[in-house]
């Protein structure tokens, strides 16, 4: 198992992080970062059905369901299914327990999407591929599967430093530390409080360029239909800092497995 000092993803993303995931209307959660990525989902979904991998709390697969998208969900941890279902039962938005590079939800899906950078939990680039056959399978022709996803930041690390403040502001300092070699990074997350307390969550990763990204949709059999720098359609240029990708199974060919 893939470890952050001694723990292990169950324990990264257990009770505690699940219990302060939500943050209702602020942050991830504010409506100006959720609305465009449920608006462009449901699209993209038609009249078919979603399938989220990492489907966390349900973030964003509630609204999507509230829209009449049907979703069903893959989430490795039992604590944030916990959590979800204090929002909608079983019968609204069924979940898998299981691995998003390997557990398979029933039936057949028009959309698969995996969110906010999430595909950079599996840390080695053989479970990321597997990532994308796992989505391949679940796709009916013409299917499509989603990644919005961060650009790495290396441009901003001189020689010799081997860590980057992506993010400050008051009571809050977000890092990431990198490991080139095996394109790994890990995200600390400082929290203060009015004491001086602070608090750390860590979360290990690896890092994907979009050029590699690509490559690992062709090995599954997509096709990349779309990039755009966000979910509103803004160009993706070399100084954007992330990416939606749209990756098609084009009618008629089946999936590689």
């Amino acid at each position: 198992m893939v470890i952050v000092g001694s723990m292990g993803q169950e324990e990264i993303w257990g009770a505690d992080t699940a219990q302060h995931y939500d943050t209702p209307g602020t942050g991830m959660f504010a409506p100006e970062v959720l609305g465009p990525a449920v608006d462009r989902l449901a699209d993209l979904a038609g009249d078919g059905r979603a399938l989220e991998f990492a489907i966390g709390t349900g973030r964003v697969a509630v609204p999507l369901a509230e829209r009449g998208v049907p979703v069903t969900g893959i989430e490795l941890s039992r604590p944030m299914i916990d959590q979800l279902r204090t929002k909608v039962d079983e019968t609204k938005i069924p979940v898998v327990a299981g691995d998003m590079a390997t557990a398979a939800a029933p039936g057949e899906y028009s959309l698969v999407y995996l969110v906010y950078n999430t595909i950079s939990n599996l840390l080695t680039q053989a479970e990321q591929v597997a990532c994308f056959r796992n989505a391949a399978r679940h796709l009916m022709p013409g299917g499509r599967f989603v990644i919005e996803l961060w650009v790495p930041e290396l441009r901003k690390l001189p020689p010799g430093q081997e860590a980057v403040v992506w993010h400050c502001e008051p009571g809050y300092i977000g890092l990431d530390t990198y490991d080139f070699l095996r394109q790994h990074l890990v995200s600390h997350h400082f929290r203060f409080d009015e004491s001086g307390q602070a608090q750390l969550f860590r979360s290990p990763h690896r890092y994907i360029w979009p050029a590699e990204l690509d490559l690992m949709a062709q090995l599954a059999g997509f096709e990349l239909e779309a990039r755009h720098a966000d979910w509103i359609g803004t160009e993706f240029t070399a100084e954007s800092r992330s990416h939606v990708s749209v990756y098609r199974i084009p009618p008629g060919r089946t999936a590689s497995q």
